[in-house]
């Protein structure tokens, strides 16, 4: 004989709470009609008897799938895990997604499109069709691709850019990155830097060039030159050890660096190491993302921790909520943070 539980069904609650299998079905659903009082004996109902409520079924009972959709590249998403580069993008944006989808009894599904590609309208199409998910979160670059957003847009599907403040459909949210960069350049200026070169992303991304604001205006408001103080890279190891060479072939009396990813920073970092500079003594570093690798670098990374699962909870928030009908008019910045650690330190006497 088994001794395995029967399984709760959406009946058995009912019968417990003394109401029809409608008003619990309504319950679960948020549905209306139901008075408070009848609602507070289905919830406690399900409460005490453990009753999961099955997707499909809630799926059956209303326009609702139940589905938040988070789409992330595919290209530099599956180079990061097939390297192992210790970037956590994908698992904070699941952190944040997954337990604010929870609460609300949502899943998060996350899907890699090349945004690049001819194809991705096609593609794109074919996924929301096929899931029919009840809101979509776009990441750069995908947050700023008209085929991607226009093509949401046109089908009504409530979505969420990540990473993005043009004016159009969805909701924009952005991670602090300007303010971020300013406070990690006033950073240094209190160690006594002046000489504080910036490695910046590519320009595909508008937090690139958040960053680089951010980075020049605290340079301008300590009355210091920018000029020849910024090399560009691509996100990648290999064009952070160009641009740190660069930045400090061109620069000998440069003593501080903000990189723009936790990639470009590290290679920053090996730079300096070969060219027999310590770091903090001769050089400070700071980077953004605060993945997990640079806590174990030698020595550990100063870094701007983006807040990635609180954004990606922000945004399942909106759209879980009404949907596409309470888009906010402004866009949400939710504030990054310093986290510092051994990379960072006075500035050298003689500068």
């Amino acid at each position: 004989m088994s001794d395995r539980r029967k399984t709760v069904t959406i009946r058995d609650v009912a019968e417990y709470a003394g109401v029809s299998v409608p008003t619990v079905s309504r319950v679960i659903n948020n549905g209306p009609n139901v008075r408070p009082n009848m609602r507070d004996k289905v919830r406690a109902a399900i409460e005490h008897l453990g009753y999961v409520p099955s997707l499909a079924a809630r799926r059956m009972s209303g326009n609702r799938s139940y589905l938040i959709l988070a789409i992330n590249d595919r290209e530099r998403t599956l180079a990061d895990w097939r390297e192992r580069q210790g970037t956590d993008w994908v698992d904070q944006m699941l952190l944040g997604g997954i337990l604010t989808c929870s609460k609300y009894g949502y899943r998060m599904l996350v899907e890699l499109v090349d945004t690049h590609a001819d194809h991705v309208e096609r593609e794109l199409a074919a996924t929301v069709s096929a899931l029919q998910p009840d809101g979509v979160i776009l990441t750069p670059p995908h947050s700023e691709n008209p085929q991607i957003t226009q093509l949401l847009a046109r089908r009504g599907i409530p979505f969420a850019r990540i990473g993005s403040t043009e004016e159009g459909a969805g909701i924009r949210l952005t991670m602090g990155d300007r303010q971020a960069a300013r406070d990690a350049t006033r950073r240094m200026l209190e160690l006594g830097h002046r000489r504080i070169g910036m490695i910046s992303g590519p320009r595909e991304y508008s937090l690139s060039a958040w960053r680089l604001d951010g980075w020049r205006e605290a340079m301008e408001e300590a009355g210091l030159s920018a000029e020849g103080l910024c090399e560009r890279g691509d996100f990648s190891y290999d064009s952070g050890t160009k641009a740190a060479r660069a930045l400090l072939d061109r620069n000998p009396d440069l003593t501080a660096i903000i990189g723009s990813n936790d990639q470009m920073t590290l290679a920053a970092l090996e730079v300096a190491r070969d060219r027999k500079l310590h770091v903090p003594r001769d050089l400070s570093i700071i980077s953004f993302d605060n993945t997990p690798i640079v806590r174990f670098s030698q020595p550990p990374l100063s870094a701007v921790d983006q807040p990635i699962a609180q954004t990606v909870s922000v945004a399942v928030e909106h759209l879980i909520g009404e949907g596409a009908s309470t888009q906010p008019d402004e866009v949400i910045d939710i504030p990054a943070q310093i986290v510092e650690r051994a990379s960072t330190g006075p500035a050298p006497r003689s500068a």
